[in-house]
């Protein structure tokens, strides 16, 4: 991990959940039969007035897993030659175990129990980590099964946007639409979207129940 001071008192923030942005990119639309093509983490850090921002960025370019299928269609959107040997392609399952190795990390030395997925339309995204996960009996995802922040939602309350171009542009953020599509790109964007949306809460200071510190620490109930 490169020299990034997690904070701690994260952990009081989320119900002791690690905020994580992910984006994919995939050959089509169904978790199960659709090849997983590229995926990138952001992960997220607090300064000691408690606002957030993004920290360290991991990416890979994955190879489609056997009998995966590839929506020319996708294909043609994203731009992604699945099998060009430039890519640096990693099986899924090497790309799961390297991807996933410095965010247990992060969780850990932010004093976090686990990540939450947070993603612009998180529910795409995490339905493609768990696919992936499941398909090689993967134990050490360090990803909640089924909880999310959604940035859609998000820039729809903050912003009255919910495509992640128009939600960056009206949070005041550059955008750049020929980097646009890549898991890498995406998620970094994401990641200040987030962010923005986040500190602007924050920064209302309305009730903070996250900062008393003789509050219980939750057990890791289903949310």
């Amino acid at each position: 991990m490169n020299e990034i001071a997690y904070n701690p008192a994260i952990s009081r923030r989320f119900r002791g959940y690690l905020p994580i942005v992910v984006d994919v990119e995939t050959a089509g639309f169904d978790a199960r039969t659709d090849a997983l093509l590229e995926i990138a983490a952001v992960t997220i850090v607090q300064d000691d007035k408690g606002r957030l921002s993004p920290a360290e960025s991991f990416s890979h370019h994955v190879l489609p897993f056997e009998g995966a299928n590839l929506d020319p269609k996708a294909l043609a959107f994203n731009g992604i030659d699945p099998y060009n040997p430039l890519r640096g392609a990693l099986e899924e399952k090497d790309a799961l175990v390297s991807l996933f190795a410095p965010l247990r990390a992060a969780v850990k030395a932010s004093g976090c129990k686990r990540a939450i997925l947070v993603g612009h339309n998180a529910f795409f995204d995490l339905g493609f980590v768990n696919a992936a996960v499941e398909r090689h009996n993967y134990k050490r995802s360090p990803f909640h099964p089924f909880s999310t922040f959604d940035t859609v939602t998000l820039a729809g309350l903050a912003f009255g946007q919910t495509v992640l171009a128009r939600s960056a542009i009206a949070a005041g953020m550059e955008w750049d639409a020929q980097q646009a599509h890549g898991a890498l790109y995406d998620a970094q964007k994401t990641a200040e979207l987030f962010c923005s949306i986040i500190n602007q809460w924050h920064d209302l200071g309305g009730p903070r129940p996250w900062l008393d510190a003789t509050e219980a620490n939750p057990t890791d109930t289903p949310a």
